[in-house]
């Protein structure tokens, strides 16, 4: 019976898979191509004007530019801009200053994203003083953009791991532990991660328009900014994505009335995998890896990359509060040798998808050591190249200390290195989580 139904499967899986991969991903960034004067150029003077000209068309109201805190006045460039490209801004001459900085924030027309950077430049001679400090067409930036945008990051944090806890854990439940579905504590674990996932991409919409037109935490709950947000790309898969978490509370409510006999249906299990691809899937489709000269490979990457953190994450997380605490030898036996093969797959496929992931995205060394979003980009590595170190030295002594707490039936004070193990891995994977949302949120090169 099981040999019959195996290829049946194995077709189900191909067909979500390449309906998966073939949905569009978000397009890049809109980005800054050059600015006049050119950014570092010393100045006899603070300029009139500065004209920025970006990668692609640009809104006026979506382009937002401050100097010491104060918004600047921009206009559409009078001439030479016959894409829409290409912006002016009002310059107030500042008194006393040998240095004039500006800061600039755009979001993209298409797919909602928003990206900022700073020009910098030198003046060799001081502005005279007298009232000419500060220009009257000029306004108060929003002081809290910054919290906004911290909020944001937070939110998508809260949203990664929701979602590696539920995906990891209902593979976890579905491939190694079917019985755990009875467990009270793994229950509570699989409801808590799909209420966080839920809120999380609930919220995040509202915290990433309100941010992208420099607005307040006001802005985040009123209609207005997700209906604005809803015209793009971006807005379209976090709607798909809500949608999907609904689907997930489906499966779970299965889970949770069926027991161990859902968990070992075909039909439950084909149920779920659709459900998780679809959620890492629209995770992914809001990310940086559609961006370069080969998008395809990012997408299967970034796929690839977040199966494999969820997977290991959600299964570190029931074995250190569901398996462990039951202290029972059969399944301490069986579970732990089954997840450490898992993980071990689940890890060189991060590995190697992170690899794909790093070409595709930065694209050169010097953009990997000589920009903010590489050198974050390399704290996540090493992070992970920690985790990975620990995990592969302890290896040995973990199988020791299993078989001894197996033979003297699941006895705590030996089982309590092993837990100290598996609870010191998790928290560097959450360290992880934390560096992948502050990736997903910068812009490349930046």
């Amino acid at each position: 019976m099981t040999s019959r139904r195996l290829p049946r499967l194995l077709t189900v899986l191909a067909a979500l898979a390449a309906v998966l991969l073939a949905a569009p991903a978000a397009s890049a960034h809109t980005e800054l191509e050059s600015s006049s004067p050119k950014a570092g150029s010393r100045l006899a003077h603070t300029p009139a004007t500065v004209r920025l000209v970006f990668s692609e068309p640009v809104d006026l109201a979506d382009v937002h530019v401050t100097t010491g805190g104060r918004q600047l006045s921009v206009a559409r460039a009078a001439h030479g801009d016959s894409k829409g490209n290409a912006v002016e801004v009002a310059v107030p001459k500042a008194a006393d200053h040998d240095r004039l900085t500006l800061s600039w924030h755009v979001l993209d027309i298409e797919d909602g994203h928003a990206t900022s950077g700073t020009l910098s430049f030198p003046l060799t001679a001081k502005a005279k003083a007298a009232g000419a400090a500060e220009s009257d067409d000029t306004q108060a930036a929003p002081q809290d953009a910054e919290a906004v945008r911290t909020a944001w990051v937070a939110t998508r944090w809260v949203g990664y791991l929701a979602l590696a806890l539920y995906v990891g854990g209902i593979a976890f439940l579905a491939l190694l532990w079917p019985q755990g579905a009875h467990d009270r504590r793994t229950r509570r674990i699989l409801t808590l991660s799909w209420t966080a996932g839920l809120a999380a991409s609930l919220l995040a919409p509202g915290l990433q328009g309100a941010y992208g037109a420099m607005g307040t935490f006001d802005d985040v709950l009123r209609p207005s900014t997700y209906t604005a947000l809803l015209t793009t790309e971006v807005g379209i898969v976090a709607a798909c994505r809500v949608l999907l978490w609904v689907l997930a509370a489906i499966v779970l409510a299965a889970l949770l009335q069926g027991g161990e006999r859902a968990a070992r249906s075909p039909g439950w299990r084909v149920g779920a995998l659709a459900v998780g691809l679809g959620l890492l899937r629209t995770t992914g489709m809001t990310g940086h890896n559609a961006e370069g000269t080969h998008p395809g490979w990012g997408e299967v990457a970034d796929l690839v990359h977040l199966l494999g953190v969820s997977l290991w994450l959600g299964g570190l997380t029931l074995l250190l509060l569901g398996v462990l605490p039951r202290r029972r030898p059969e399944e301490l036996s069986a579970t732990v040798s089954g997840y450490s093969v898992l993980a071990g797959v689940s890890v060189a496929a991060i590995a190697l998808a992170g690899a794909v992931l790093t070409w595709q995205v930065v694209g050169s060394f010097d953009a990997l050591v000589g920009t903010g979003y590489g050198r974050l980009l390399l704290i996540k590595l090493a992070v992970l190249a920690a985790v990975l170190l620990i995990a592969q030295r302890s290896r040995g002594w973990v199988r020791t200390r299993l078989d001894i707490a197996v033979l003297l039936r699941g006895d705590r004070a030996t089982l309590r290195p092993f837990v100290y193990s598996v609870a010191a891995e998790t928290g560097l994977v959450l360290v992880v989580l934390a560096a992948t949302s502050l990736l997903v949120t910068s812009a490349p090169g930046r």
